[in-house]
């Protein structure tokens, strides 16, 4: 089988220097990404790394945890099943990173910030900002989103992993209602709430759909409404698991 890669490079435009190249790449369905750093750092998902070629030293460091410094952050990995400590690697060579049935695109933000969806993070420079985001306690519980949501800010590039191939939308002044949470990443400029799907609460649980969430304002956003043939096939044989232990 032939190997496909798709490699961005990308500089930072307030500087000549060359920044770490990331390479998307593929093989009969399972996909990876692999790193090559010039005396750079970047920083992943906890687990992440499959291997490593050169020399390139790791660090395991906290997010940024916001207000409540380790403490705070600790409990807020408890409650939400987030990653606190996420590893750091320096140095020249390459990074290899674990393969999976999930897809991944390239963020590339400039002075921003984006929401990510729960486990989308994957990898991002060094020069990104990795944080938690506090959603309001209805829109996370009722919403599916979680209390916390990953926040990523700064200029650079953040690899994001998804259940499927991605739809840019950019809202202007515009309201945007998803069922479901294949939001994988939204701008941070968006208000984001959680709505009845109709008007009386009982239209809204006998409609099928319940509650919705809203995503309002200008920015962009990026869904994954279809998971790809493996996660749909993986879902489809989850789903057919019995969750009774009787007997």
């Amino acid at each position: 089988m032939r190997r496909k890669g798709l490699r961005l490079n990308h500089q930072a435009k307030q500087t000549s220097r060359v920044m770490a190249q990331y390479e998307l790449k593929t093989r009969e369905g399972v996909n990876w990404v692999e790193v090559t750093l010039n005396n750079e750092m970047v920083r992943t998902e906890s687990g992440a790394m499959r291997y490593i070629i050169g020399n390139i030293a790791m660090e395991s460091k906290a997010s940024q945890g916001g207000s409540g410094g380790l403490l705070g952050g600790l409990m807020k990995a408890a409650i939400t099943g987030e990653t606190l400590f996420r590893p750091q690697y320096t140095g020249q060579g390459k990074l290899v990173l674990e393969p999976t049935l999930t897809n991944f695109f390239v963020l590339q933000l400039n002075n921003e910030e984006y929401i990510l969806d729960r486990g989308a993070y994957w990898a991002s420079d060094g020069s990104i900002e990795v944080s938690a985001k506090r959603n309001q306690a209805v829109a996370g519980i009722m919403g599916g989103e979680g209390l916390f949501q990953t926040a990523v800010r700064g200029s650079g590039v953040v690899v994001v992993q998804t259940p499927g191939p991605v739809e840019v939308l950019d809202l202007v002044n515009q309201r945007l209602v998803v069922d479901g949470t294949f939001a994988v990443a939204r701008s941070g400029s968006l208000n984001y709430r959680v709505e009845k799907s109709t008007k009386s609460l009982l239209g809204s649980m006998t409609s099928g759909e319940g509650f919705v969430n809203v995503l309002e304002g200008t920015g962009r956003v990026y869904l994954a409404p279809v998971p790809n043939l493996y996660v749909m096939l993986q879902n489809m044989m989850a789903s057919m698991v019995p969750t009774s232990s009787g007997g």
